[in-house]
């Protein structure tokens, strides 16, 4: 891939995805829209990563929608808007349909559709001082980035209301209580907690993950009965493979289990 906004390389079955515009706050315009998308289907098709880090270069990990372009593209913006949303919703369905772990690693602040890519991650790291803020209103635009969708599932419809409405300013530790964020590490240190965290999940029994995470999302919005029939026929599928036999072998046998992934 020939990236200009972001970095990709695959070391020890983990993916690092770094967001790598930091002159421009890692805002989000065309380009990095479409690389970001080309990165998620590297990562669905790449049978060698089995997780997932994301960082990004900078003092911001993204300050959302690049202003400036679209300022820039005059009456043109409607079209040029709904184009780079084709690619910018289509990396999120991609990664929510990835069956392997995706951690976020966030410094600095996240707003708009910086926040709204944080929100579709499996699992969220951040510095200490960082801040986020849905901000879109505040420009006299509408959410995007399918905030609407995990956000308001990760911390309720009032609480949605209330960041949407009001473009309150949420510190890492008010999304940690919130249920936004899951780990609060001190700056200097996300990075690292973000790759060791893939690092440790990569190791694991990947194909356990990666249906555990279906089952989740999916069952959110099933049925009780819907809910458990998935889970049923899932876990039996499980049963049969060389990690789920290898687990159970591993537990009976008090031993540490030799995960492969399949």
């Amino acid at each position: 891939m020939d990236l200009t906004t972001i970095s990709y390389a695959v070391r020890d079955g983990v993916a690092h995805v770094r967001l790598d515009r930091p002159e421009g706050a890692n805002a989000v315009n065309p380009t990095f829209a479409r690389e970001l998308r080309e990165v998620m289907l590297a990562i669905e098709f790449d049978d060698a990563v089995r997780a997932v880090s994301v960082t990004a270069e900078g003092k911001v990990f993204s300050a959302g929608g690049d202003l400036k372009f679209f300022a820039a593209a005059g009456d043109d913006l409607p079209r040029v808007a709904s184009d780079m949303l084709v690619d910018y919703h289509g990396a999120m369905y991609h990664m929510n349909r990835i069956p392997k772990p995706f951690v976020a690693g966030v410094r600095g602040a996240a707003g708009g559709a910086g926040i709204s890519l944080v929100s579709a991650f499996d699992l969220v790291v951040a510095g200490e001082s960082t801040k986020f803020t849905m901000g879109y209103t505040r420009a006299g635009m509408s959410p995007d980035g399918t905030s609407t969708y995990f956000l308001a599932r990760h911390i309720g419809l009032r609480r949605m209301l209330d960041l949407t409405l009001t473009n309150r300013v949420l510190s890492a530790r008010e999304a940690e209580e919130w249920g936004f964020v899951n780990r609060v590490v001190p700056d200097d240190e996300v990075d690292a907690a973000t790759a060791e965290l893939a690092g440790s999940l990569a190791s694991g029994p990947t194909l356990s993950l990666g249906n555990a995470k279906r089952l989740v999302y999916e069952g959110f919005d099933s049925s009780l009965e819907e809910a458990g029939e998935r889970e049923g026929s899932v876990i039996a599928k499980m049963m049969a493979t060389r990690d789920g036999r290898e687990g159970i072998a591993a537990f009976v046998e008090k031993r540490p289990p030799n995960f492969e992934g399949r």
